[in-house]
């Protein structure tokens, strides 16, 4: 079986974030980088299928820079066999088809039974770049799973909907997988696991020898949010409240004109 896991790194959501000179993007010389957290619950279930499966080749793929080489790492020393960086400097400029096009151009001749990506990645929160990668690659695809089974070549996975409620589908392979928070609990990297990640193959795909490459939007702006006015808070009785919320009505808009 081959495996495949598609992961991001983002900024620390704890980062203090700037716009940069340009007033293109954010600043990033001064934040902390780590795996998108959906994606490390993607990197623990693809090792997972690999465990049980026995013969089975397990790949991280990653687009950006140099400095997403780290996150393969990481997910490297987690279990998985070998790592990609698709080498994109421009990765920023992409939307989630353009991500997912590049993704796709290097994963469609490898023959991948399983595909794992996070449900979405904390800097951006599309949602779409994994469902469509299956869409490219012509395979079927269930979102949000919360639960993984695989049993002869058939996977049965539980779906978070709205509400609360919970979908069960079975899915034949090829067929990719996007991961809730909470389908597992991803195993941290033990020090001789860090050391043996450190003997295994990276390898580096310039993103121009990708179909779709030379595709990026044109960033006009980026800035803070305005700043709007405080809100208001009312208390006492809900009779008296009525009355306050009406004069606020009559004063501040036209609801009553």
């Amino acid at each position: 079986m081959k495996i495949l896991v598609c992961i991001k790194q983002v900024p620390d959501m704890e980062s203090r974030f700037k716009v940069n000179a340009e007033g293109l993007w954010y600043d990033e010389s001064d934040l902390a980088w780590r795996m998108n957290e959906y994606d490390e619950y993607a990197v623990e279930q693809a090792v997972k299928l690999k465990e049980q499966v026995g013969d089975a080749e397990l790949t991280v793929l990653s687009l950006g820079p140099d400095r997403v080489r780290e996150p393969i790492k990481k997910a490297l020393a987690m279990g998985c066999d070998r790592g990609v960086q698709i080498k994109d400097d421009e990765s920023w400029r992409r939307d989630p088809l353009q991500v997912a096009s590049l993704l796709a151009g290097y994963a469609k001749d490898q023959g991948y039974d399983v595909i794992f990506t996070g449900m979405q990645s904390q800097d951006r929160g599309s949602a779409q770049v994994g469902v469509l990668l299956a869409e490219l690659l012509g395979i079927p695809s269930a979102s949000t799973i919360v639960d993984f089974a695989f049993e002869g070549g058939t996977i049965t996975a539980k779906r978070e909907l709205e509400g609360g409620i919970k979908a069960v589908v079975k899915v034949k392979t090829p067929a990719l997988f996007t991961c809730q928070l909470g389908l597992n609990v991803p195993r941290y990297p033990t020090l001789p696991n860090i050391m043996k990640a450190k003997k295994k193959e990276l390898l580096t795909v310039e993103a121009a020898s990708l179909p779709g490459a030379d595709a990026l939007i044109q960033v006009e702006k980026a800035a803070y949010p305005e700043k709007k006015g405080a809100g208001l808070v009312l208390e006492g009785e809900v009779g008296s409240l009525v009355e306050q919320v009406i004069g606020i009505l009559k004063e501040k808009t036209t609801v009553f004109k």
